[in-house]
């Protein structure tokens, strides 16, 4: 029997490295491939911006493995950059991830492995796949820290059949040892704390850059719509947020909606940033069967946060309605909300906005 060709999405970074080197060592035919997201012209102007490449290259070299590059610039301009930038500029606080993940890696990248002639494909990302007589699963990384389910509730049984998750049982300690191990020049390159295409993390000077967008001031408006002051334009502020509101209350403060069609920000205490529910929008369950009746299940709002028990509820127009065992703190429209059941990911969707 000929071994299974798996093509390996390689960041640059030690855990799709990993990934290749252990199914390598698994019996695996191995080959890589790096999405480069940067244009030709803005990596002339800067060329560090194809460190990632250049790095997953001399991985692959020390491998031993081919290794491909796939210029998807302008596909992640559309499918990631494009729908960042209309979010904030329609006061919602998006997760690029979610749609990064969706579209490009397990879009285009596997559709072009596929094509090649490739039986699967495999990423660093730190989440299990099981599979049963109902189908696959997604499941919680063995280890809570490095835990990436919440970008990945996009997955379809598609997707689950033609993917390998090779880190998802191991801790990142582990990771970097067996990659030093395996001499694999990343071994011990930082994790990318930040979004890939805002390398310095500021996403509004980012968006001011990449639009036609210009700063125009507006009202911090209280829960009762009373004027209370002026902001600095909505990009600048999300649903939570305390620090950096420019003007001094006296007491804290916090965003607790940010009205792009008003172009105002309406600020309250803590307890007014708290939600008993919200709704959803663009919903994915990752099993394809989609509930007609309300379902239990425990849910999280975004990346960081607890799972907090909650109940789901089909709507109208593709909507559900999440309503929460206890309100949770900061919903916040253009996030996210996943769904488990257990260590099992069941789905998700977009925060639409709070109830």
């Amino acid at each position: 029997m000929s071994k299974k060709k798996v093509l390996v999405a390689m960041s640059g970074g030690v855990d799709s490295s990993a990934a290749a080197a252990l199914l390598l060592e698994q019996g695996y035919e191995v080959a890589g491939a790096t999405m480069q997201i940067w244009s030709a012209d803005e990596i002339k102007k800067n060329p560090s911006l194809n460190e990632a490449v250049n790095d997953a290259k001399a991985v692959a070299n020390t491998l031993g493995i081919e290794h491909h590059v796939f210029d998807l610039s302008e596909q992640f301009g559309q499918n990631v950059i494009a729908p960042f930038i209309n979010d904030y500029l329609n006061g919602r606080t998006p997760n690029p991830c979610v749609f990064c993940n969706k579209t490009m890696k397990f879009g285009l990248f596997l559709d072009k492995a596929l094509e090649m002639g490739f039986d699967c494909i495999a990423t660093g990302h730190y989440a299990r796949i099981e599979k049963d007589e109902k189908g696959y699963h997604l499941i919680h990384s063995a280890f809570d820290s490095k835990d990436q389910t919440y970008v990945l509730y996009n997955m379809t049984q598609h997707v689950l059949e033609h993917l390998l998750l090779p880190v998802g049982g191991m801790d990142k300690s582990e990771i970097r040892k067996y990659a030093e191990k395996a001499g694999i020049e990343v071994a011990n390159k930082p994790d990318s704390q930040e979004i890939c295409f805002v390398p310095d993390d500021d996403y509004a000077k980012y968006i001011l850059e990449h639009s036609n967008y210009t700063d125009k001031k507006g009202n911090f408006v209280d829960v009762n719509g009373e004027v209370i002051g002026e902001h600095m334009g909505i990009i600048h502020y999300t649903v939570g947020q305390r620090k950096g509101l420019g003007v001094a209350f006296g007491e804290p403060r916090y965003v607790v909606e940010v009205d792009a069609e008003n172009n105002r920000v309406m600020l309250g205490k803590n307890k007014d940033t708290f939600s008993a529910s919200l709704f959803a929008e663009k919903v994915n369950f990752i099993s394809g069967n989609i509930p007609s009746t309300a379902i239990t299940v425990e849910a999280k709002i975004r990346y960081g946060a607890k799972s907090t028990k909650a109940t789901v509820i089909p709507e109208e127009n593709g909507l559900f309605r999440v309503e929460f065992n206890t309100p949770v703190r900061a919903v916040t429209a253009g996030q996210s909300v996943v769904f488990y059941n257990g260590d099992e990911v069941i789905g998700g969707g977009i925060i639409a906005r709070r109830n």
